[in-house]
């Protein structure tokens, strides 16, 4: 089983800025508005001309990550980073699909360059100046298991911290039939080794077993358990309740078909 510890938060999702603001919704059970307004998308990081030719999906991950980093003390130049979205950029996919379709097929460049998958992290490594590890990847409905198995593997194995960042955005009506995510949610975790001296929010030990999303915990709430289950980064939903009530024990996360992944949370 590997064993990590999570040492700071990041969120951002409809009527929620910040970790703090979202720690004190999930620990009073206040009942949660799926329908709230975004908050602005402007991650101080990004140096203004850069944020000007980014999309809101990479405003999003890096405004969650910011988040994050702002309660830690490290060295953002040597942080590894995974960026985990389970359909990347599709506002943009469809803007050069159509751009193809008019006379000349006038696709621009920006949108083009900030359409690769691993444009956030990107990004993130000029806003940041690092030139540390970054992974990006996807794993559809999995995709938020999926990167913090590979982010608390990385630190297992490497025995230094890692940002996950986990984002998810709507994507335009033409393919919500096809990635039908309900809302903007971005979520990150900075992880931590066994051996680090700062202590962590929690302690969270993890390994992949056989079952499916019928073993796994949802939120009591219907507006957060719309937000779970609609929005694929939103499916750690439920790791951020256990950490925002104090709640140690064990936790069920979808994870690829046929699996899940068994969370043995510590909270400190």
């Amino acid at each position: 089983m590997i064993r990590v510890g999570i040492a700071t938060i990041g969120l951002v999702a409809p009527g929620i800025e910040s970790w703090e603001q979202g720690r004190m919704l999930l620990s009073q059970g206040v009942a949660y508005d799926p329908a709230a307004e975004m908050p602005p998308l402007k991650p101080a990081l990004l140096p203004a001309n850069e944020r000007r030719r980014t999309t809101a999906h990479i405003r999003l991950a890096l405004q969650a990550a910011q988040d994050a980093l702002d309660a830690w003390q490290g060295d953002t130049e040597q942080l590894a980073t995974v960026f985990s979205s389970s359909g990347g950029d599709l506002e943009v996919v469809d803007r050069i699909l159509t751009s193809i379709n008019q006379p000349g097929s006038p696709v621009s460049p920006t949108h083009f360059h900030n359409s690769v998958h691993n444009a956030p992290a990107g990004y993130w490594s000029i806003a940041t100046g690092s030139h540390a590890p970054s992974t990006s990847l996807s794993a559809y409905d999995a995709s938020f298991s999926a990167g913090l198995l590979e982010a608390a593997t990385q630190v297992s194995v490497d025995g230094q911290p890692v940002l996950l960042v986990a984002y998810d955005m709507p994507p335009p009506e033409a393919l919500r039939p096809f990635c039908p995510t309900t809302a903007a949610f971005g979520v990150a975790l900075l992880l931590i080794p066994e051996a680090a001296e700062a202590e962590p929010l929690c302690w969270i030990g993890m390994d992949l077993q056989a079952g499916d999303d019928r073993g796994c915990e949802g939120m009591d709430d219907k507006g957060l358990e719309a937000l779970r289950s609609g929005v694929a980064a939103g499916r750690g939903l439920p790791l951020l309740e256990h950490i925002a009530r104090g709640l140690s024990g064990p936790l069920r996360l979808p994870a690829q078909p046929g699996q899940i992944l068994h969370l043995d949370v510590t909270v400190c």
